[in-house]
């Protein structure tokens, strides 16, 4: 069963840093509370499942593989929900205040009581996939356009789902990189608003309400728990999904939770940070199949964090995918069978590995005693894509 994992090339680096104080200031305990207090209220808020994988567990000799299932976030399959809506509501509550000169409630932007204003306020971002579907869910929900600009190789039926929240969608003939910067561009020019979970030089507000969100299900997992979990392997793109749960776990539980940082070999802009000591991009030569982590540039924000909190980074081959996605459809034993999609299983596809290399082992220090979280960012995003890995060989 576990052959091919038992062969995989992955990459490893072990990294030294002294732990510094960016896991509380760049997201401050507050930013995180605010947005757990008002995502929690919003219609249809409920906590999402923490599976146990026992048996997976027996079968690589450790005590606990806990598995956070995102794909029923808010019915859009993934914990991007929790930042992209998120944040624009906090872009639109400045905006009002500004503009009437006063404070302006999250419950005035969800009962449209400023539904003529917020018309005016187009919303903006560069996607993947998961993040520009939750803007655009977002904004349907507020009351403001939303324009959604997509590289060449996200898939149509991605796009769609995009398109069924009311956004409009721009296909550019780039990169996801490349994306970002039109999608800037594009609104500098037309006076839009960008919601990205990228930061650049003059632009940390919203990537931070954005990382915000995220926190949300770390909140979760803290009333799901009873113990701290011994190690967390968590899947990175520009960084920001990571360095925001190893930020609230360090704030949570602040003790020596191993940080292991994975990523497809294809797009390691974070390991290749890692290596260098200094946020550093790469280039996308070929699209990796976990689509929402084909990102060559890291967050400067999520670097700031991660370079702190992260021992450990990992790069996993792409023949690792679609037998990590069968075994969490078709699990060992009684474990609970899991949707999950190609992004979600970059954390597990590197534990399972790790657990049959002896030497990675070791180092990575698994173990009969390790308890290790895993986020399953997402669930079946595109079913065309998901379908076809299910009847692979």
């Amino acid at each position: 069963m576990f052959e091919q994992f038992k062969n995989a090339k992955l990459k490893h680096l072990a990294a030294k840093h002294p732990q510094g104080h960016a896991f509380k200031t760049i997201i401050k305990p507050q930013d995180f509370d605010d947005a757990t207090s008002e995502i929690s209220t919003w219609e249809n808020y409920t906590p999402t499942p923490l599976y146990s994988l026992t048996s997976l567990a027996q079968s690589l000799e450790i005590a606990d593989i806990l598995y956070k299932d995102e794909s029923p976030r808010f019915g859009l399959g993934s914990f991007k929900a929790l930042g992209g809506a998120y944040a624009a509501l906090r872009l639109l509550q400045r905006e009002m205040a500004q503009e009437l000169n006063r404070d302006v409630s999250s419950e005035e932007i969800h009962n449209q009581s400023l539904a003529e204003s917020i018309k005016k306020i187009t919303l903006c971002a560069a996607t993947d996939g998961n993040h520009g579907r939750s803007l655009a869910w977002g904004a349907q929900k507020f009351g403001a356009p939303c324009r959604i600009y997509i590289h060449k190789e996200v898939s149509e039926g991605r796009a769609q789902a995009m398109r069924n929240y009311g956004a409009e969608i721009i296909r550019v003939d780039a990169d996801y990189d490349e994306s970002v910067r039109i999608a800037s561009q594009e609104s500098i020019k037309n006076n839009w608003f960008v919601i990205s979970d990228t930061s650049w030089e003059d632009y940390t507000q919203i990537p931070t309400d954005v990382m915000a969100g995220y926190g949300v299900m770390i909140d979760e997992i803290c009333s799901q728990i009873s113990q701290e979990p011994t190690h967390l392997f968590i899947q990175a793109g520009v960084g920001g999904l990571a360095a925001a749960v190893t930020a609230r776990l360090r704030q949570k539980f602040n003790t020596s939770t191993k940080i292991i940082v994975v990523e497809p070999e294809l797009a390691a802009c974070i390991f290749e940070s890692a290596k260098k000591g200094t946020s550093t991009p790469v280039s996308i030569h070929q699209e990796t199949l976990m689509a929402g982590l084909s990102c060559g540039e890291p967050s400067p924000l999520a670097w700031s964090i991660l370079k702190e909190e992260a021992q450990n980074f990992l790069t996993i081959p792409e023949n690792l995918v679609g037998p990590s996605m069968r075994l969490a459809a078709r699990p060992i034993k009684n474990d609970p069978p899991i949707k999950a999609g190609e992004s979600a299983i970059c954390g597990l596809a590197a534990l399972i590995a790790a657990a049959q290399q002896p030497s990675l082992k070791e180092k990575l220090n698994l173990n009969a005693h390790s308890r290790v979280l895993i986020i399953g960012s997402e669930g079946a995003t595109d079913p065309e894509i998901y379908n076809q890995i299910m009847q692979e060989a």
